[in-house]
């Protein structure tokens, strides 16, 4: 069973940045594609951003593109989202997700998910 525990999130005021990471234990190998997910109060989780495991193909949201940037450190199995330019549409609980395929994780069935980290954004 893979486990994904994320970290960094936090209160922030808009404008500023926060970098969220993601890091995974367990058979890895089984789910080399990752990304991230949100969800606000009141509204369904949605895609946010992945990358195939050698990290040369990514995809973002368009609400996020240009703001937000997603890397990875295969060496450290970690996943890092880097958001920039935050504003209050950006509060939201922030998943960490990972499959074998990056088009299942993208269609929003990963088999796996982390537990959340909390992205608050104050005007």
């Amino acid at each position: 069973q893979v486990q994904l525990v994320e970290s960094g999130g936090g209160l922030v005021q808009a404008g500023g940045s926060l970098r969220l990471s993601c890091a995974a234990s367990g058979p890895t190998f089984s789910a080399n594609a990752r990304g991230w997910f949100r969800q606000a109060p009141g509204k369904e989780r949605e895609f946010v951003a992945a990358l195939t495991w050698s990290g040369d193909v990514t995809y973002y949201a368009d609400s996020v593109k240009g703001r937000f940037t997603i890397s990875r450190d295969n060496a450290k199995n970690t996943v890092d989202l880097q958001m920039n330019s935050l504003n209050s549409e950006d509060t939201a609980t922030y998943y960490c997700a990972a499959d074998r395929w990056l088009t299942t994780l993208r269609s929003g069935v990963p088999d796996y998910w982390g537990q959340g980290t909390q992205v608050t954004v104050s005007s």
